[in-house]
């Protein structure tokens, strides 16, 4: 598989929904993790990324428009140690909890689904970095329904030990716009990461996103030596 242009990618379609990116840059020494999150409805739209002790969490921007609460605010990432998770939805703490108790991350995920959004079923992708003795791995997971059909979960994990410098994987939730929206297909997509510092890599990403339908952008640049964690975040709400 060649690598392609992650804004390429991402500029390609005009709703790919919630997506991960997660890679090593271009010099080896950062773990690189981009999440963002787009909406076509009011409700979605209505959001931004706020800080948290650990990670991040969605909040209403106008907590009056706030009409449904229960698929669009969650916390997106969350550390556990050397390891970071990062999820469209609130499996987040399903994976910090169960890990927590010793269970691996696909063992999880197997406690969940894809959301029961009808008739979108709009798939959970989740994933998780992690840094340790100068070195990093990671992980990518999409859980979703098999082709529309509800009465089937398909479960795939796709894992990337000693990732390549300057090369990254991007899922996202949808193939492009529609009603129903098309869930992403196969594997996640092998995308350069470039060697960019986290504010320029941040606007390239932005930029690239639809200008309608971009709610808020996540990025963090962890030092897979020391772990120390630098990260930005970018929200079209102000």
């Amino acid at each position: 598989m060649k690598a392609v242009s992650l804004t390429k990618e991402i500029s390609s379609t005009s709703y790919p929904g919630r997506g991960i990116v997660l890679g090593r840059s271009a010099d080896g020494r950062k773990a690189v993790i981009a999440y963002f999150i787009m909406g076509r409805s009011e409700n979605s739209r209505n959001r931004i990324f706020v800080e948290t002790a650990d990670g991040i969490k969605t909040e209403a921007f106008d907590p009056s428009k706030l009409v449904d609460p229960s698929l669009i605010i969650y916390a997106p990432v969350r550390v556990l140690g050397n390891k970071t998770i990062v999820t469209n939805g609130d499996q987040t703490d399903t994976i910090y909890d169960l890990m927590n108790q010793q269970l691996t991350f696909e063992q999880s995920l197997r406690t969940r689904e894809f959301e029961p959004d009808a008739p979108n079923y709009t798939p959970r992708i989740s994933g998780i970095v992690k840094c340790t003795g100068g070195k990093m791995n990671y992980a990518l997971s999409i859980l979703k329904s098999a082709d529309g059909d509800p009465d089937c979960c398909e479960r795939y994990t796709f894992t990337y030990d000693s990732p390549l410098a300057g090369k990254g994987r991007f899922i996202h939730t949808y193939m492009g716009d529609g009603n129903p929206l098309p869930s992403f297909e196969g594997e996640p997509t092998l995308v350069e990461i470039g060697d960019d510092d986290i504010d320029a890599f941040a606007q390239k990403v932005w930029d690239a996103l639809d200008s309608d339908n971009k709610v808020s952008l996540f990025v963090r640049y962890i030092d897979i030596e020391t772990g120390k964690a630098d990260s930005r975040i970018i929200n079209k709400n102000k």
